[in-house]
């Protein structure tokens, strides 16, 4: 349940930190969700990545089908990769490893001084 909760949360924050914030800020975002929803630290990189990754290309699609693929186009013959599959990966690699080092943050063992 936390899994899903995350996923949802971190696409919604995220999505809000883009739209006036520059395209960075969306690791902040998964930073603080992974750290307050507490999953482990597996599971934080999935629900990081899948979030992103999907966000990323809902957004990648909108906007191609906005500009009638005129950009995705060419970026296509330049990498010769698919744009969309490209810019999910990184995006998801992104917001993967922020909630990852959200994760383990909060996970850091206590000190104990005696």
């Amino acid at each position: 349940m936390k899994f899903l909760v995350q996923i949802i949360l971190t696409v919604i924050v995220c999505f809000a930190l883009q739209y006036f914030f520059p395209w960075w800020t969306m690791a902040i975002g998964a930073f603080v969700i992974a750290y307050f929803i507490g999953n482990s630290s597996f599971p934080s990189f999935i629900a990081g990545l899948l979030a992103i990754a999907g966000l990323w290309l809902g957004m990648a699609f909108y906007i191609d089908q906005l500009t009638t693929s005129i950009l995705t186009e060419k970026v296509s013959k330049l990498l010769s990769l698919n744009a969309f599959i490209l810019t999910a990966t990184v995006g998801g690699l992104v917001g993967g490893f922020a909630a990852l080092t959200g994760a383990l943050l909060k996970a850091k063992p206590k000190r104990r001084y005696y």
